[in-house]
Order: structure tokens, then sequence, then C-alpha cells
């Protein structure tokens, strides 16, 4: 039903898609479709600056991006939706059962650090694990500055609440993925919290063992990069008893095994006005943060280059397809 039909795969390496000439927009200008999996990021960009290859994702780096379309024979884009990177501390293991050390972790994390790895406008600071920017339900600043949730750099206070909850000379073992937007991220955490006594050991591991081991409970502290496509699904996901690793009814995500805003979110749920919705998703993002259990650290947009012979055929907007869509309107011109 689409503008492009199956034609073929080649197990990891490519898919080819045929023009649909019965498309019910009318048949589309490309006469087909290639997608290739290349992980490597040089490997794409020197495809597309041979003309291998006419479009590719790109790095998520603002100096990357700046690059590129500096040196001209190439475009950059930059687009939503942004996905959310943030840590989870699960509240079933000690310290991380005493609220007083999970606020002490927030104030020691550094959002504009971590923002660091990417840039504006490649990744923006968020406020709470959903993304206000990006749909209803969320945070901004100012709203979880108002509530006291927002968790402003404080090294020292981070240092008193530890010394509060009597916590000294903490050792803590993370596994993380090898994929910078983890890898980089614990590696910030790692230095900050260093920086009020706590040491991090990291265990860098494959993308799909990472993900395996988190289910099974191994983090204490678990950094999530993700989108969802509304607050229901993210908070549900993320922060719902049932959604518990391990001993969840129905296991998803939720590494915090957090379950104090389970009414709230079956309330909202059931809701049918939607500014009543949007206000009860509120007080459960701002509820997430009171108890301390996340950490939210920024959304990370999209980042696509093509060649400027590639024109989309749309204006790139914030799509859950998390990738430039190519339509019936999509032309490469040589």
């Amino acid at each position: 039903t689409g503008p492009f039909m199956f034609e073929s795969y080649t197990p990891q390496n490519s898919v080819v898609l045929a023009a649909n000439p019965d498309y019910y927009r009318g048949a589309p200008k490309l006469g087909g479709v290639e997608i290739r999996y290349m992980p490597d990021a040089s490997s794409r960009e020197l495809g597309l600056q041979s003309g291998d290859l006419d479009a590719a994702a790109g790095v998520t780096e603002a100096q990357w991006v700046d690059r590129i379309n500096a040196e001209g024979t190439l475009t950059a884009d930059v687009f939503g939706v942004g996905e959310v990177a943030f840590f989870n501390y699960n509240i079933t293991k000690a310290p991380f059962d005493n609220p007083k050390v999970r606020e002490a972790l927030n104030y020691a994390i550094s959002r504009d650090e971590h923002l660091a790895l990417y840039g504006e406008p490649v990744a923006e600071n968020v406020f709470s694990v959903v993304p206000a920017a990006f749909m209803p339900g969320g945070l901004t600043q100012e709203e979880a500055e108002a509530a006291g949730v927002a968790y402003d750099y404080d090294v020292e206070k981070a240092k008193a609440l530890l010394e509060e909850a009597g916590v000294s000379g903490l050792t803590i073992d993370l596994i993380t993925s090898e994929m910078p937007a983890y890898r980089g991220n614990y590696e910030v955490l790692q230095a900050e919290l260093a920086d009020v006594g706590i040491t991090v050991n990291l265990n860098v591991v494959d993308h799909a063992t990472m993900h395996e081991q988190i289910r099974k409970d191994v983090n204490p502290i678990t950094l999530y990069v993700a989108f969802r496509p509304n607050a229901d699904v993210y908070l549900t996901q993320f922060f719902f008893s049932e959604s518990a690793v391990v001993e969840g009814a129905s296991p998803v995500t939720n590494f915090s095994h957090y379950g104090a805003i389970d009414d709230l979110i079956l309330e909202a749920r059931a809701e049918t006005d939607a500014e009543k919705q949007d206000e009860l998703w509120k007080q459960a993002n701002t509820q997430i943060l009171k108890d301390a259990v996340a950490m939210p650290l920024h959304y990370q947009n999209q980042v696509y280059a093509r060649r400027p012979q590639v024109d989309y055929g749309h204006d790139l907007v914030s799509s859950l397809a998390l990738y430039p869509q190519i339509t019936e309107l999509t032309t490469i011109t040589e």
C-alpha cells in the first residue's frame, strides 16, 4: 500500500524496494530504493562523498554537522523527534533505596556536561523523562524549577546528602554498551561521581549484551536512550510497577522498580479531557523527580546527511519514523 514494495533482501547487507506503480498518490518518481546496513559512520560518509550513497545516517555531534555543512559537498539535516537519555536508579538495591542517595546522584550530575558530548542543536537538555518539546505531559525547565525538581548541578549539595545518608567509599559496577550514546554518558557519569567520592567501574560490552544484561537487573544505575509515542507509553514502560524488569507482571523497562505513580498513570489514561490529562501526566513526571528515581539528561535529535542532488519532496519535521521518509515525491537529480 506504500510508494515502494519489497523486491529482495540480502541478510546483514541490504534491502531493495521497487517503486509501486499503483500507489494511490501516484507512481513514485524514483524507480526504487536500496537500503544498506553500514554500521561504520566513516564508511557511510565516504559512500556519500563518492556518490555510492545518496543519503545516510550521520553522526550525532554538532561538530560533525557543522563540518559537513561547511565543506559544502553534502548537506547534514538535524530533525526530531529526539530520543531521551536518562538514568534510572534501582530503588530495591542499597544504598539506592535511600532517597537522599538518589537525590545526591542527581545533584552530582551536570546536564551540560552530558550535553557537551553532542552539542546543540543536535541535542537539548530535558527536565523530565517525557520530553516537553515533543509531547504533552512533559515538564519544561521553568516547570521543573517551579516544582523544585530541576536538580541543578551542585557538587557540595550532593556531598552533603551522601554524608546525611551515611554513605562513603561507595563503589558501583556498571555495564555499558560500546555505542557512543551509552558509553559516553556513562564515562561522564563516572567522572561526575568521582567528584563526590563514588567510584564507578565500567564494563564495556556489545550493545545486544548490554540490553540483555540490564533486563536481568545487573545495573543499579541504568542509562536508557529512547523515544516513545506519548506520555502514557513512556511512563507505563519505565515507571509502572507491572513493567519492572525481572519480577514485574509484564516486564518491560522499569529498571528502577518504581510503582508510586501507578494510580496516576491509570487515572490519566482514563481521562478524556486533554487539558486534565496533560496535568495528570505532569503530576506523574513531577513525582518521579521528587522521589529521585531517575535523572533526565537530554534528547538526541536525528542526524542524516545527503548529496545535494537529493530532494526528499517534503520538509523534514518530527516523525516517529526517526529517519527521512522516502516518498513518491522524492527525487534525485544528476
